[in-house]
């Protein structure tokens, strides 16, 4: 039985690729930083149905003493780095918090995994916001990234790192460099499920509006649980290496809105307004992902598309919201 280590754990993408894991008999492990809201921080675990089926582990990545502890502990064959201060608009709020979490802390684990396991095979979460202000259409592994955010040269820095680390030291360390991904798990303050979530708000006469940033913002949006196969694929190769994971397809945020409102056969323009207040100090524009090697290699290529993504979280919102007024009304 392979033994996986993942950070963030309690995350969207730890939560559906822990289930990933668990369906092909790995014993799964998780770094679990401890925190006041201790009693719902495995909600999308449990919502996964596999809350039960993982170990968690106490650890902070900023803490190498407990990051060693764990790792001397599990003894893990793969080493999943997905934590992260992820929200990229709180980056601007939180610079410091970003790069020490974001960046170092990915140094950490793979100074441990280097000291006390390393042969195991490290996967690290890179992001496309790293290329930020695009220097090329359509973006691949070559193309030259240029961050745009506090959370994007965080996770340019872990990056850098990662190659540092295989090209130092022969860790078999791999970047994926996910392009956006969405759930029903994603968290309520990133742009696709605050829209599905007011979708079914409003549909149920619990919110008359919806006010966001930039909706001519495009980006490359697949869903997280075909990413996580990525992620799962790149630890498998013989050779480790970096890839571009995408779905080839840009959208704009008000196309996306227009998805979400007709899933619940709304006009999204009769509720989403701008609010200068959610503009970026620097705006991405376009982010376009090349998967080619991806498929190349790998043999990966996504299996949901937007549509079905979009009316996936709509589901899954509704289904949320209608179950909080019938608990209220009984």
């Amino acid at each position: 039985m392979p033994t996986a280590l993942i950070t963030g754990i309690t995350g969207q993408d730890g939560a559906y690729l822990s289930q990933f894991l668990l369906q092909r008999g790995y014993s799964v492990h998780g770094l679990l930083r401890r925190s006041a809201s201790a009693e719902v921080i495995g909600e999308r675990l449990r919502w996964l149905g596999v809350l039960d089926q993982v170990a968690l582990h106490d650890g902070d990545l900023l803490d190498l003493s407990s990051v060693l502890r764990v790792v001397q502990e599990v003894q893990p064959d793969e080493v999943y780095n997905l934590a992260a201060q992820s929200f990229v608009h709180a980056s601007w709020q939180q610079p410091l918090l970003t790069g020490s979490v974001t960046g170092l802390g990915a140094v950490v684990l793979l100074e441990a995994v280097r000291l006390l396991c390393p042969r195991a095979h490290f996967y690290q979460a890179s992001s496309s916001e790293m290329f930020g202000k695009i220097q090329e259409p359509v973006q691949t592994e070559r193309t030259p990234f240029y961050p745009r955010s506090p959370y994007a040269a965080a996770k340019l820095y872990a990056h850098a790192m990662t190659v540092n680390y295989r090209e130092s030291f022969g860790l078999h360390a791999s970047s994926g460099i996910l392009f956006n991904h969405e759930s029903p798990l994603r968290g309520i303050e990133f742009v696709t499920r605050k829209i599905t979530d007011a979708v079914a708000r409003i549909k149920l006469g619990l919110a008359g509006e919806i006010r966001l940033g930039n909706l001519q913002a495009k980006r490359d949006w697949g869903h997280a649980r075909d990413y996580v196969r990525a992620m799962w694929l790149m630890c498998q190769q013989p050779e480790p290496g970096d890839y571009v994971v995408a779905t080839g397809r840009t959208t704009s945020i008000a196309d996306f809105c227009a998805l979400a409102f007709g899933c619940a056969g709304l006009d999204w323009k009769n509720y989403v307004t701008t609010d200068p207040a959610l503009l970026r100090p620097a705006e991405v524009e376009v982010l376009l992902g090349s998967a080619a090697k991806a498929k190349a290699v790998l043999d990966w290529e996504p299996e949901t598309t937007l549509e079905q993504l979009a009316a996936e979280m709509v589901e899954a919102d509704l289904a949320r919201h209608r179950a909080r007024l019938h608990a209220a009304a009984s």
